[in-house]
């Protein structure tokens, strides 16, 4: 499932002007783009978001301190692959579902 912009704030609580920002210092964080310019954020960069909102926010990381530490992560991620997988799917049901009941309360 892809989120636009406006989803992903909604999604993980952070702002879209941060978004963009995150884009230009983190490496690896890079969202495509559709054919009209707009952001389409996966559940691999929802995972990024909310991992970088942790470090920062809980555990006092300044934003390069959030990248080393993405960075870091990352070069351990083979050994933990299979149950970071199994995070990921069911972090996207559960994404799927909060965008369905969204859209029928309205």
């Amino acid at each position: 499932m892809t989120y636009s912009i406006g989803e992903a704030e909604e999604l993980t609580g952070i702002k879209s002007h941060i978004l963009r920002y995150w884009e230009e210092v983190i490496p690896g964080f890079a969202p495509k783009k559709d054919l009209g310019g707009r952001r389409i954020y996966t559940e691999r960069d929802i995972d990024l978001i909310l991992r970088l909102k942790y470090l920062i926010n809980e555990r006092k990381f300044t934003i390069e301190g959030a990248r080393d530490e993405i960075l870091r992560e990352t070069m351990n991620y083979d050994s933990k692959a299979e149950v970071l997988d199994s995070i990921r799917q069911i972090r996207s049901e559960l994404s799927q579902m909060y965008m369905i009941i969204r859209k029928y309360r309205k």
